[in-house]
Parts: C-alpha cells; structure tokens; sequence
C-alpha cells in the first residue's frame, strides 16, 4: 500500500477554500465583464505557483484536485451533450451543416498550416492544434446574444445548430486524433497514412459500437428510467440519480479506450433527447457550478510557469489565427448564405476557445512533451483567456450596430 505523506485537514480546508474561492472569482471577474473561466485559469496557475514554492498540500495533493477536475470535466461535457438540442437541429440542418463543414475544413487546415509550417511545431503537435482549432466555446458569446435578446433570432438559431456540431464534431475528432497519436508521432508520410487507416477504422469501428449502445440505451431504457425517477422526492433526486447515470457512461468509455469527455459528452446526449430530463436540467446547475470550476483551476495548474516567457509571442500567433480562421471559415458561408451582417456576426461569435479545446490540449500534454509541449499547452491557455475576453466585446459591438429580432432574415 502506497503512503502518501498528505495533510488530509488541510486538504479538506483547501477544497473548501477553493469552493469559496471560485464562486467569488467569477462574482469578480464578471464585474469587469470577463468570463468566469479566465478566473478559474488564473487561479489554478496562482495555486501552481504556491505549491511549487512551498509544497503546503503535501505529496499526492495532486492527485485529490486531479480527482475534481476530472470531475469537473464530467459536468463540462455532460451539460454541453444534454444542452444540445438535435431535433432542433434538424430544422436548419442544411444551412448548418454548410457552415460547419466549411469551419471544420477550414479551421483544421489552417490551425495545422499555422502550426507546422508557419510556427514550425512537430507534425503530432501541428495536429492537436488544429483540432483544438475546430472547437469552440459558444456559450462565451451565448450570453451576449441572450443579453441582446437575439438569440431567438434566425441567426441566433443558426449560431446555437453550428455550435452543436462544432461540439460533436470536435469531441469525436478529439477521440480519433488521440488514437493515431502513437502513429502521427512517428511524423507525415505514406506509411502514416496505411497505419491512420487500419488504426482509424477500428476506432470508428469501436466507436459506432459505443453509440449504437448509447442509442440503444436512449431509445429503450432511458425513457422508463425517468419516468419511474420524475416520481421521486425531493426533485433534486432526480437529476441526481440522472447525473450518477451519466459519471457511470463516463467510467465505461474510459474503461473502452475512448475517454471521459467522451463519454460524459454522449451521456448528455442520450437524455437531450427526453424532455423530462432537459425540464429539470435547472436542477443540475448547482452540480455544475460546483464542479465545472476544478476542470479550469486543473487547467491551470498544468501551466508550466517556467515556460510563460516562450509562450507569449507564440500564443499571440495563435491567438491571431484562432480570429482568422473562425472568422474565415463560419463567418464566409453565412455571408454568402445571408449577408454581411450575419456572417461578421456568426464569424466572430465562434471565435472563443475554451472547454473542448482546453480538454484536447490537456489530453496533449499529459502524452508527453513529444504530442503537446509546456510551451505550446501555456500558449493554447493564452489564447483560451484572449478569444474568450476579446470575443464578447466585440460581439457586442456588432450587435448594438446589426440589432437582431424574430424577423430577421
């Protein structure tokens, strides 16, 4: 049996403390109209800082707040899969699909062109940025258009169904990227395209298997479940026992090879489709608020201080192509679909970087410095906190100029 030399008081006080902290971090940071999630990183990397000089939480610390970080991520991709809403995704899925497959292309492309030939990153890295690249954090410019009562605007509707399948997309791109990641290390080439083929079909191979259960699982099991639990009381029970259903398809993705994100993102999407379960969402806020923050202080612990000189031109770089290509690749279809106006304004909402993008350059950097050095993890934070503060300010901006309402067109 292991001992670890850990003050367990003290580690309770700190968790504690952290609770308290994070809620008035983002009570703060909102107050200057900052995302609460650029506290949360700054937090993580001041706690960094403190244990690395002083070392006060003791040996296996580290562990504990790994532990509540991943289950922060849970409720990170569990809220996003059981916020989306694919039936109403089906009503502009044309439109939708055309933007999201020019974002995915072009993002992708462009994040590894930037990444390779123009930051001379390795191949394996070059890869991982661009499909950090395809992601987005939509919720960051949600809130802006919620704010300016557009978000029932056909625009609006069009923004949500585009980040939809930005996070679907970029969670399986994630998940396929990680698997070839012993071959895409081995760097370009023919080879690497025989091996990325054999090794890529069985992953979507296995990959179908685990949806096709999880569909299963929705279609015949999920509906009687919530049916006897929306009897139970106090309300709370409900979306407890739901929440517990979902850390148990998150364990078992882990265990198949895939991963946490994973499966808590596909939990999420099997009780999206049941109204029961979406009406009572409210009650999983608290969870949510509670845990969600330890996924970005964890974020920020990972943050190698003694790597912050060499990251900041090279996060500038990237933070520069992370506008272009959003920009570029979402805002271009719309202005050909609509107009100017809805094109800048779709373009620029999708810019910000945060969840799934911060989850695949975690994933990177706990590979090894060969798939995501220190460096290049510090700089992607960097651009985490500038896409997600500058973002919402211009948003702003571009709708007091272009207003939104239900007659848009």
């Amino acid at each position: 049996m292991i001992e670890y030399h850990l003050n367990y008081p003290l580690m309770i006080m700190t968790i504690g403390a952290l609770i308290v902290l994070t809620m008035l971090v983002k009570s703060w940071v909102k107050r200057i109209g900052v995302p609460p999630l650029v506290g949360f990183l700054l937090l993580g990397l001041l706690i960094r800082l403190v244990q690395s000089h002083w070392g006060v939480l003791g040996t296996g610390a580290g562990g504990i707040l790994d532990l509540f970080a991943k289950i922060g991520l849970i409720t990170l991709l569990f809220r996003v899969g059981l916020e989306s809403n694919l039936r109403g995704l089906l009503k502009q899925l044309r439109s939708a699909c055309l933007v999201w497959v020019g974002n995915v292309l072009v993002c992708g492309l462009l994040g590894f062109v930037t990444a390779f030939y123009f930051l001379s990153l390795e191949w394996a890295t070059s890869i991982i940025v661009a499909t950090a690249f395809t992601a987005t954090s939509v919720g960051i410019s949600v809130a802006v258009w919620n704010s300016a009562e557009a978000l029932n605007s056909p625009n609006g509707e069009l923004l949500i169904d585009v980040a939809e399948l930005d996070d679907i997309s970029a969670v399986v791109l994630m998940a396929l990227v990680f698997a070839l990641l012993p071959q895409l290390e081995n760097g370009g080439g023919s080879a690497l395209c025989v091996v990325m083929g054999k090794t890529a079909g069985g992953f979507l191979m296995k990959l179908f298997a685990f949806g096709l259960l999880c569909f299963l699982f929705s279609r015949f099991v999920e509906k009687p479940i919530t049916t006897y639990l929306k009897n139970l009381r106090p309300p709370p029970d409900f979306i407890l026992v739901v929440t517990g259903i979902g850390f148990i398809i998150a364990s078992l993705a882990d265990l198949s090879g895939f991963s946490l994100a994973i499966g808590a993102f596909f939990a999420g999407l099997v009780f999206s489709r049941d109204d029961e379960a979406v009406k009572r969402e409210g009650l999983f806020i608290p969870l949510y608020e509670l845990f969600s923050p330890f996924f970005f202080v964890g974020i920020g612990m990972l943050v190698d201080p003694h790597a912050l000189g060499s990251s900041v031109g090279l996060g500038a770089v990237l933070t520069i192509f992370a506008f272009a290509t959003k920009i570029i690749a979402n805002g271009l279809p719309v202005w050909i679909l609509r107009d100017l106006p809805s094109g800048s304004l779709i373009g620029v909402s999708m810019v910000p970087r945060a969840e799934i993008a911060m989850v695949i350059m975690s994933h990177g950097l706990k590979q090894g410095a060969l798939a995501v050095p220190p460096r290049v993890f510090n700089a992607m934070v960097l651009v985490c906190i500038l896409t997600c503060t500058l973002t919402p300010i211009i948003v702003n901006l571009l709708l007091t100029r272009w207003p939104q309402t239900q007659d848009t067109i």
